[in-house]
């Protein structure tokens, strides 16, 4: 293959096998040569097609090496299966990897070892899920490449209860659909056809949207007479930004603004609350401890408006922020992750003095999951974002080491460094991630060594 366009091609093919893909990119890799200095610039929160994305792992790798970033992390909803590409493909182009996947966790049987006025803030309003109170989001990172199987026996169930509830939604959608005489939705056909569900990838909502946007542009022409059906019999409130780029109709983009606008004022006309699917909180974060990953709540904040029009405006944790930080402490999280350009600085310095105050780590990252987004946060380059750098390459230093040896799991009680603040862990670590070659693991198991030398720092 001499062609780049051919390999860029089957890099960002999800129907070709990862293997194809990354030899792919190895040819593009070779042509890039190794990165030359550092932005500090990452994104630890990029879902790939194995959740819904536009981007297989190797094309999100190469595209986050393209926007000049360190590190590039996958994070899909309920699946791991993007991993290993990923990794693969962060190495092959000189940058760092971390790995994970994000999922819905219950409040409900923890809140109850709280004192009454604490289970009711848990159970009793949304926190940081737009879609139902009681059930939080939350991310598992920097999962070690051995714990794969334990990760995919855990998330199997998962991955099943979503797929049964998301068929049951297209029964209530195709209703609608019926009643605003539009065709109805094939759920194998328009919906688990269109994922990755079969080689553990995970059904999102997103999928069904997109289902039901190709259903309304069968009947719905794209331009200015789609925002007017959508404002009129649909009877969606639409913002200056989609009723912009809903009415372009050579908008590259359409399926996904069009399911961004469904997903913030259509969806909850069909959403199933997703109870049987989702892991109690209390198990999930002790999984991830065992494995030697790492557990964090994912900070939402009260939206005006969304950035990818995906939300409608609401209040989320911020009024009850000051409670909620060490009620989670308790909970057994030991990190925070957020997405600076989100939310407001006020709002995350905010967050980042209670973060300070309960010990949490904080991570950051950007939610890829739509090709509009960039992949840059230049946030991160200011002042009061910059030890933000250090928890990411302290991530990545974590899972290359954890996958040598558990122990270097950096909040794992036998981590020879355990004893010190969280704070100090961090900027050895990050220092052992800047610092090591991870496509070589000779390099790795010289790091792992080194660290063993600094228990007593």
């Amino acid at each position: 293959m001499n062609d780049p366009n051919d390999a860029e091609m089957i890099i960002a093919d999800a129907g070709q096998p990862p293997q194809r893909r990354l030899e792919a990119l190895a040819e593009v890799a070779r042509a890039l040569g190794r990165p030359t200095g550092r932005s500090g610039e990452s994104n630890n929160h990029i879902h790939t097609c194995y959740s819904f994305s536009p981007y297989t792992p190797a094309r999100a790798a190469l595209a986050a090496r393209a926007a000049g970033l360190d590190v590039a992390g996958s994070v899909d909803h309920d699946s791991y299966a993007a991993a290993d590409e990923m990794r693969a493909a962060c190495a092959l182009l000189g940058i760092g990897a971390v790995t994970g996947f994000e999922l819905r966790v219950a409040l409900a049987a923890a809140a109850r070892r709280f004192p009454e006025k604490t289970a009711r803030l848990l159970t009793g309003r949304k926190l940081n899920n737009p879609d139902s109170s009681g059930i939080i989001y939350m991310t598992i990172q920097g999962v070690p490449a051995p714990a794969r199987p334990e990760v995919e026996t855990f998330l199997e169930p998962v991955r099943r209860a979503r797929y049964a509830r998301t068929g049951r939604m297209v029964e209530r959608a195709n209703a609608l659909l019926s009643s605003l005489g539009l065709p109805g939705i094939d759920f194998e056909n328009d919906v688990v056809a269109a994922s990755k569900f079969a080689e553990g990838g995970t059904i999102t909502e997103r999928h069904l949207l997109a289902a039901v946007s190709r259903s309304i542009l069968t009947t719905v022409s794209p331009g200015p007479a789609l925002t007017a059906w959508l404002e009129g019999p649909l009877g969606l409130r639409l913002s200056n930004s989609q009723r912009r780029t809903l009415s372009d109709p050579a908008n590259p983009y359409l399926i996904y603004d069009l399911l961004g606008t469904l997903k913030a004022g259509f969806l909850d006309k069909i959403f199933i609350q997703p109870e049987e699917e989702c892991v109690d909180v209390t198990d999930a974060i002790e999984f991830a401890l065992r494995i030697g990953a790492i557990p964090a709540y994912a900070y939402l904040g009260d939206v005006a408006e969304s950035p990818t029009g995906d939300k409608k405006a609401e209040k989320f944790e911020d009024e009850v922020l000051d409670e909620l930080m060490p009620a989670l402490k308790t909970l057994g999280f030991p990190a925070i992750t957020y997405m600076p350009p989100r939310n407001t600085k006020a709002q995350l310095l905010r967050l980042q003095g209670l973060c300070e105050r309960y010990g949490f780590m904080e991570i950051s990252g950007v939610d890829i999951n739509q090709p509009r987004q960039s992949f840059n946060c230049p946030e991160l380059r200011q002042p009061e974002f910059r030890h933000l750098d250090d928890a990411t390459w302290a991530m990545v230093a974590h899972e290359a080491l954890s996958a040598v040896d558990r122990r270097f799991g950096l909040f794992s009680n036998e981590n020879p460094l355990s004893w010190l603040p969280i704070r100090q862990r961090i900027g050895i670590f990050a220092r052992a991630g800047r610092e090591t070659d991870f496509s070589d693991p000779r390099s790795i198991e010289e790091r792992a060594n080194t660290l063993l030398q600094e228990k007593n720092v």
